[in-house]
């Protein structure tokens, strides 16, 4: 089936499953972090306290999300819809009015929870769920919500706030999601999908379904899990501190939001390439690719200071989260089976969650302690060139396993 065929015969859960990714921009860090300025400011916060708050209401939502995450295996997407996005959007409506720090640490865990986590969870196991044959495809697709909210929201939010205020623009925020995303997502999926024989056959190197507790003690989860943490914990890192990073190098703050547009293309690109050749191939086989445009990305921003440097930054990104959104989207099912896919994910979705809170809280501390960010940059480069390696070495053992298991039970 050609890609314009798959689309258009899928049309409506590929679009239901992309606006979940594509509304759940309101609980990334990237959206978070265009208040970053005003949020300390009003609150009498430095860029460490914001970042140690952060990452607390963070790590608690990613502490929530295996317990709640689950019930994606239980109830269908659609119900699970009318739970998280009017979640969401209560969230986005205590942004809007909250003006004491306990408040907005509950904000900030309600957007990661419901935003970052949930939604993005909901739409990728069900992709992971409802294709075999072309798993790769529809992940990739659904993954283009993440990009396109990427964007459009940072340049519109800088926008808004400039004529509306800050807090206006999350007011607005709230409205979008119940006048048009929970309707239009609920519409779209309330009739789940069933494999079908054209999907073609499932690129599956797992023999059997892994529960959560015999993954959760397989040793090559742990070791994948160190380089997939990578793109969250940098991208976040630096989307979080950008205030901090466009006075250093005296850019603009318009400069450095027009910069996601760069990633954005990069990322729909290698989005779509990576699920032709997880298709192709497998999940398992591209592990060891991922991390290096990202690696390079952070040499880039840490050594030149030029404005250009943003966008050859971004464009770098843009080509590591396009492959890594959809190799982790295709992995898990691949390696562990199916059936206990969403317990599965939810753990995953929880340390990638946990991850993105490190990240600014660590480097915040770091910053205020007066260590060089540019510094911290580079050495971000050079563990994701290590952990290249280690995904390499992984990758084979895990397909070495899956072959002798086969072999064992074909006696």
């Amino acid at each position: 089936m050609s890609f314009f065929s798959f689309v258009r015969s899928n049309a409506r859960w590929l679009a239901g499953g992309l606006l979940l990714t594509f509304f759940s921009s309101f609980g990334q860090t990237f959206f978070i972090s265009m208040s970053a300025g005003e949020i300390r400011t009003e609150y009498g916060l430095s860029h460490g306290g914001f970042g140690m708050l952060y990452m607390a209401a963070t790590l608690a939502s990613a502490l929530t999300l295996p317990q709640i995450g689950k019930i994606v295996d239980y109830v269908s997407v659609s119900r699970v819809a009318l739970i998280i996005v009017p979640a969401l959007a209560v969230a986005t409506v205590s942004m809007a009015f909250s003006h004491s720090l306990v408040l907005l640490a509950v904000t900030i865990y309600c957007l990661r929870l419901f935003g970052q986590g949930m939604m993005t969870h909901t739409a990728m196991t069900a992709m992971a769920r409802w294709y075999v044959g072309q798993r790769g495809r529809a992940v990739s697709i659904v993954t283009l919500g993440h990009q396109v909210g990427e964007a459009i929201f940072p340049f519109t939010f800088v926008a808004l706030a400039a004529l509306f205020g800050w807090r206006s623009s999350w007011l607005l925020a709230a409205m979008i999601l119940i006048v048009v995303a929970l309707p239009s997502i609920f519409g779209l999926m309330r009739i789940e999908r069933q494999p079908r024989s054209s999907d073609g056959p499932e690129r599956n190197t797992a023999i059997r379904n892994w529960t959560r507790k015999e993954v959760l003690r397989d040793s090559y989860f742990w070791i994948i899990i160190l380089g997939i943490l990578a793109p969250g914990f940098i991208g976040t890192t630096i989307f979080f501190h950008q205030v901090y990073l466009v006075e250093l190098r005296g850019w603009t703050r318009e400069m450095f939001a027009a910069s996601f547009l760069a990633m954005s293309i990069m990322t729909v690109i290698f989005a779509l390439v990576g699920g032709a050749l997880i298709d192709r191939f497998s999940a398992v086989s591209l592990l060891p690719s991922f991390l290096l445009p990202l690696a390079l990305s952070c040499f880039v921003l840490g050594i030149f200071p030029q404005g250009w440097s943003a966008f050859a930054f971004m464009g770098l990104l843009g080509i590591s989260y396009g492959l890594s959104s959809t190799l982790f989207g295709a992995l898990w099912p691949e390696v562990y089976g199916s059936r206990y896919l969403g317990s599965i994910r939810s753990v995953v979705v929880a340390l990638m969650v946990f991850a993105t809170a490190m990240g600014p809280g660590v480097t915040g501390y770091l910053i205020d302690a007066g260590v060089s960010y540019p510094l911290q940059i580079g050495v971000m480069g050079l563990y994701s060139v290590g952990m290249s390696g280690v995904m390499y070495a992984v990758s084979r053992r895990i397909m070495a396993r899956e072959t002798s298991m086969r072999n064992a039970v074909s006696v």
